[in-house]
């Protein structure tokens, strides 16, 4: 049975975890994932000064200047990148360590010099404190949440649009600017309801961690929302599960820590971007391409009058310049697969289904080194295709020029020839 306030704090952590998920994608896609950084150390001061103006801890004053000042000092990074020459990483830079430097300074001041109000706890908004987290608090994030939510639904094509494309989206006469300013409001708003739980310093990675561990896994905005939320969830019921079982350990850390693990997990083992699937992506490549040269070498050495011929593996390791050993493993592996058959003693020759192959990689081939070398500029832009993608990515005009110049120069594979007006050639 879960202790009441045991749940207290594990559906408010959670929820934050998801609100923040879903704000900090917007941040991410915008490339503003430091400015949340910025607005969670630029509220410290704003909790300190609404101390001292209201004379005790009151968590909705506080909070209420938090954000006053974050909002400042966004409005200062704006200020200072567009009217200087202060680029936008260094101005971020200046804001965040200014006004943390101020608001570490007056939570000094209060602990040592005032002696009215309450003044016990000012110091856990640094690094938070979920264990203090009441019913109020969580009434508070869960309206923060449901806002977010319906504001992102509501407005989700128009967001879609700012994040990709402002320029874009002014030109057609959306109000770009006023969408960005409530996004940047919905972070703010977010950042600040969640310090007293993670503190200035961790609020942060609470925002960027599941947006970015949820770009690994889709390239599609509403997909990216969904997993962004769902992982900021998870991370923020995992980190307070932890918590509560080992009470020597802060929650705001440990939340921070199982988002870290959702993020490296989502780096190693995501479907697409994952650095898991990326290396089992360049091994087929490699295999592929190490076939396709194979079978291009064979097609060379045994053109279509000459199709029943053998080879050996000296006589392959001779003409790509392979060893031996290479060049018996590649044979190999291509007789496994149906492509070459075995002719005796190290002798092999092209099956029919490795000759129809081998002809296809022969053309594609050479269809990708005549247009590379009457379009040198483009090498570039096709330097991680294989050569049997030709038609995939060439367009069909393209092609019927490039094989008519094949044809020509008497390169073009049979089965591809097309038969002048007095019949065959």
């Amino acid at each position: 049975m879960i202790a009441y306030n045991t749940a207290i704090v594990l559906l408010g952590t959670s929820l934050l975890g998801a609100s923040a998920g879903l704000v900090g994608s917007y941040a991410v896609l915008r490339g503003r994932s430091l400015l949340g950084d910025a607005l969670a150390h630029a509220a410290l001061p704003g909790l300190c000064l609404a101390f001292l103006l209201v004379g005790e801890r009151s968590l909705p004053a506080m909070l209420a200047g938090a954000l006053v000042s974050g909002v400042i000092g966004v409005a200062v990074i704006t200020v200072l990148r567009r009217y200087t020459r202060i680029k936008e990483d260094a101005a971020i830079g200046i804001v965040l360590s200014v006004f943390f430097g101020a608001g570490v300074a007056l939570s000094g001041w209060i602990q040592r010099q005032t002696t009215t109000g309450s003044k016990a706890g000012l110091d856990h908004f640094i690094l938070g404190r979920t264990a203090g987290m009441i019913r109020q608090d969580l009434y508070l994030i869960a309206a923060v949440a449901l806002v977010s939510l319906l504001v992102v639904l509501l407005l989700y094509k128009e967001f879609k649009l700012v994040s990709f494309d402002v320029g874009f989206a002014g030109a057609q006469g959306w109000p770009a600017l006023k969408l960005d300013l409530l996004m940047m409001i919905l972070l703010a708003v977010t950042v600040v309801i969640g310090l007293p739980a993670v503190g200035v310093v961790l609020m942060a990675a609470m925002l960027i961690l599941p947006a970015a561990a949820a770009r690994f896994w889709t390239d599609r905005l509403s997909a990216m929302l969904a997993l962004s939320a769902l992982f900021g969830l998870v991370a923020g019921a995992v980190g307070t599960s932890i918590s509560a079982n080992r009470g020597n350990m802060p929650a705001g850390p440990v939340i921070v820590l199982s988002g870290t693990v959702v993020f490296l997990i989502s780096v190693l083992f995501a479907a697409r971007r994952g650095g898991l699937a990326r290396w089992l992506r360049r091994i087929r490549f490699r295999r592929r391409l190490a076939e396709q040269m194979l079978l291009e070498l064979l097609y060379e050495l045994a053109e279509p009058q000459r199709q029943g011929q053998s080879f050996s593996v000296d006589d392959v390791a001779a003409a790509a310049r392979w060893d031996a050993r290479q060049a018996r493993r590649l044979l190999d592996s291509a007789a496994r697969r149906g492509l070459v058959e075995t002719q005796g003693e190290g002798q092999y020759r092209l099956s029919e289904k490795g000759a129809s192959r081998a002809a296809e990689v022969a053309r594609g081939s050479r269809l990708w080194t005549l247009f590379l070398l009457e379009n040198a500029q483009l090498a570039g832009a096709f330097e991680e295709l294989d050569v049997e993608s030709a038609d995939e990515v060439l367009p069909p005009q393209v092609i019927a020029d490039l094989e008519a110049k094949l044809q020509a120069a008497g390169r073009l594979p049979a089965r591809w020839r097309s038969e002048p007006a007095g019949g065959t050639p």
